[in-house]
């Protein structure tokens, strides 16, 4: 109860748990809802699957920071990206290049925050509709 309350106040705690609270689902995202990048601390197996990602992720814009985080395989991940960028536009920076020649998801990280078109392709910035 102290490391989930811990957690749920300041993300950062996680960084201070018990290494086995590190691989406890509830616990990392209740942490990566409040500080996206507390994934930094999860145990690597939840940064490697697919299913708690697009979750922890898809929690707001904070939980999208986690995305610096993940697994390299899950950066390349359409769905993954897709989820992190509506959240919070600035991940596709982070996300694999070719994403920045996807219009659906370049779309979703210019909706979330204009400022994220400076990272499309050249071909998408030319594009009006």
């Amino acid at each position: 109860a102290v490391v989930l309350a811990a957690v749920t106040q300041s993300g950062f705690a996680l960084g201070h748990a018990d290494e086995s609270l590190k691989r406890d689902r509830l616990v990392v995202l209740a942490a990566v809802a409040r500080y996206g990048y507390a994934l930094k601390h999860a145990d690597e197996s939840l940064k490697r699957d697919r299913g708690f990602i697009l979750t922890a992720v898809s929690q707001g814009s904070v939980a999208g920071r986690a995305l610096l985080y993940v697994d390299e395989s899950l950066r390349r991940d359409r769905d993954v990206v897709l989820a992190a960028v509506a959240q919070n536009g600035f991940m596709i920076e982070c996300a694999d290049q070719s994403f920045t020649r996807d219009r659906e998801l370049v779309l979703a990280a210019v909706r979330s925050n204009g400022f994220t078109f400076q990272y499309a392709d050249d071909s998408l910035k030319r594009d009006r509709d």
